[in-house]
C-alpha cells in the first residue's frame, strides 16, 4: 500500500498483500446496486427499462462523483451526450414542480412537450330532420294534391303520432302540412289537364239507372205471358246488368284503376240471381224436385236496384266527411274514432233506406242482409281493399250454392249422405227458405263490417286516387 493512503477497513478489506488504487477501494466500499422497481418508476416508463438506468452495461457501478455513460436505448453510443440543464423552480417555490419543471424534464429526456389539443366540438344533431324525410318521400310529396294525401301516404307506411314527434311535430297531419308546403312546385312543365270528369248529374243518372231498369222489367213481366214473358225477363236481366256496371264506374262507386277483382262481379250477379229465384228453387229441391218452373220473387231485386241511388249518395257522404275529418282531426287516434262512427252511421242510414224500399216492393230479410253486404263490399273496393270484398262475396255465394248442393247430394244412395241436408232442412223448417240467404249474407256482412271498422278508419284509405 503506498504511503499516505488510508488502509481499507471492514469485511471488504483485502487480506493479500498488494497495492490498491482509489477506484478499487471505491468499488469494494460501495453498496450493492439495487434495480428500481415498477412502483418507483413513473406511469409512462416502460417496464422493459427497469434495471437499466443505474447500472452500466459492464455491470460495474461508477465511482462516487462519476456518472454512468450508458446511452439511451435506440441511440448511437458514440454520439456525444449534452449535459442536462438544471431544473427550474416550480410555480409554488419548490424546485422541480409545476408545468415549467415538467417541460424541462421532457427537454432533458430528448423529447418535446406536445402542444395542447383543443377540445373537440360536440357533434350537433341534424338541425332539420324534416328535410331528410322530405327527400326520402319526395315522390309522394310532389304528386300530392293536398297535405291530406301526404298524411295518408305516411300513415300507410307505418307513421304514427309518436313517429311524428321525432320530427318535432305533434301529429302526422301537421308533419304532412310542412312537407306539402316545403316541396317546391311549379319548376317543371305543367301537367296536362285531366279530362273533364263526369259531373254530378252524370253519376246521379248512373245511380238511378239500375232502379229504372228493374222497374221497367217488372212492369214488362206483369203484363206479358208465355214466351214473351220469358223474353222480357231475359232482356230485363241484361239491361239490369249493364246498368249496374255503369253505376259502379261512375261517381262514388268508381274504384281506382286496377282496383277491382273480376271474380267479384260474377259472385255479385250470382247473389242477385239467388235473391230472385233461390228461395223457390230451394223449396222444390227439398220437396224432391225441381218439377218444372219454380216461383220467382222479383220484388227484393227491385228494392235492391232502387237502393243503388241512396247507396251511392251514402258512399259519397262517407268519403267527403272522412276527408273533412282528416282536416279537423289532430291525431290518428282522433280520426280513427270519428271515422268508425261515420262508417257505422253510413251503413245504418243505407239500411234504413233499403228497409223502406223493400217495404214498398216486397220485404225480405235476405235482401236486407244482401244490401248491407254489397254496400260494405263496394266501400272497401273503392277505398283500396278489393281482395277482402271479393273474398266475402265469394264466401257468401259459395255458401248458397253449397246449401243447394248439399240437399241434392243427400239423394245419393250412399250411407251417411242423407245427413248432408239436415242443417239446411232444419233451417228451412224453422225460418223458411229465406233463412239461407239471411244467415249467409248476414254473416258475411258482419265480417266485412268488422274489417271495415279497422281498414276504413285509417287515413291512408281516404287518399285521393
Amino acid at each position: 500500500m503506498p504511503e499516505g493512503d488510508t488502509p481499507m477497513r471492514g469485511s471488504a478489506a483485502p487480506t493479500s498483500p498488494g497495492a490498491w488504487d482509489a477506484r478499487s477501494e471505491a468499488l469494494l466500499g460501495a453498496p450493492a446496486p439495487t434495480p428500481p422497481t415498477a412502483d418507483a418508476l413513473g406511469p409512462g416508463t416502460p417496464e422493459d427499462t427497469v434495471g437499466t438506468f443505474d447500472t452500466p452495461a459492464s455491470g460495474i457501478t461508477p465511482a462516487p462523483g462519476e456518472t454512468a455513460a450508458t446511452p439511451p436505448r435506440g441511440t448511437d453510443p458514440e454520439a456525444p451526450t449534452a449535459p442536462a440543464p438544471a431544473p427550474a423552480p416550480g410555480t409554488d417555490g419548490t424546485p422541480g414542480n409545476g408545468p415549467a419543471a415538467a417541460t424541462d424534464r421532457a427537454a432533458a429526456a430528448g423529447t418535446t412537450t406536445p402542444a395542447p389539443v383543443p377540445a373537440a366540438r360536440p357533434r350537433r344533431g341534424n338541425a332539420d330532420p324534416v328535410k331528410v324525410l322530405m327527400h326520402r318521400h319526395r315522390e309522394l310529396c310532389e304528386r300530392a294534391v293536398d297535405p291530406l294525401e301526404i298524411a295518408a301516404g305516411l300513415e300507410a307506411q307505418g307513421f304514427t303520432d309518436r313517429t311524428a314527434a321525432r320530427f318535432r311535430h305533434r301529429d302526422v297531419f301537421s308533419l304532412a302540412e310542412e312537407l306539402y308546403a316545403r316541396v317546391p312546385r311549379g319548376s317543371g312543365p305543367a301537367a296536362p289537364p285531366d279530362p273533364a270528369a263526369p259531373g254530378t248529374d252524370a253519376w246521379v243518372l248512373a245511380a238511378l239507372a239500375p232502379g229504372a231498369a228493374a222497374a221497367l222489367t217488372g212492369i214488362g213481366l206483369a203484363v206479358t205471358h208465355g214466351p214473351v214473358r220469358t223474353a222480357v225477363g231475359a232482356a230485363g236481366a241484361l239491361l239490369l246488368t249493364g246498368s249496374l256496371l255503369l253505376a259502379v264506374r261512375r261517381g262514388p262507386f268508381r274504384a281506382p284503376d286496377g282496383g277491382t277483382v273480376p271474380a267479384a262481379r260474377l259472385w255479385t250477379l250470382w247473389l242477385l240471381a239467388y235473391a230472385v229465384c233461390g228461395d223457390g228453387l230451394l223449396t222444390q229441391v227439398l220437396s224432391g224436385g225441381p218439377d218444372g218452373p219454380w216461383d220467382l220473387t222479383p220484388g227484393p231485386l227491385l228494392g235492391l236496384a232502387l237502393a243503388v241511388a241512396p247507396a251511392a249518395w251514402c258512399a259519397r257522404l262517407f268519403a267527403h266527411r272522412a276527408r273533412r275529418r282528416i282536416a279537423d282531426s289532430r291525431g290518428l287516434a282522433d280520426f280513427a274514432a270519428s271515422a268508425r262512427a261515420l262508417l257505422l252511421g253510413t251503413v245504418t242510414l243505407q239500411l234504413l233506406a233499403l228497409t223502406v224500399l223493400l217495404g214498398l216492393t216486397g220485404f225480405s230479410p235476405g235482401a236486407l242482409a244482401l244490401g248491407a253486404l254489397l254496400l260494405l263490399a263496394r266501400l272497401l273496393t273503392v277505398h283500396g281493399f278489393p281482395e277482402t270484398a271479393a273474398a266475402a262475396l265469394a264466401a257468401a255465394g259459395a255458401a248458397e250454392a253449397l246449401a243447394l248442393a248439399s240437399v241434392l247430394a243427400a239423394r245419393v244412395p250412399v250411407p251417411g249422405f242423407d245427413g248432408l241436408a239436415a242443417p239446411v232442412r232444419a233451417a228451412v223448417d224453422t225460418w223458411g227458405p229465406g233463412a239461407v240467404p239471411t244467415l249467409v249474407c248476414g254473416a258475411a256482412a258482419l265480417g266485412l263490417l268488422a274489417h271495415a271498422t279497422g281498414a276504413l278508419s285509417r287515413a291512408s284509405a281516404h287518399a285521393t286516387p
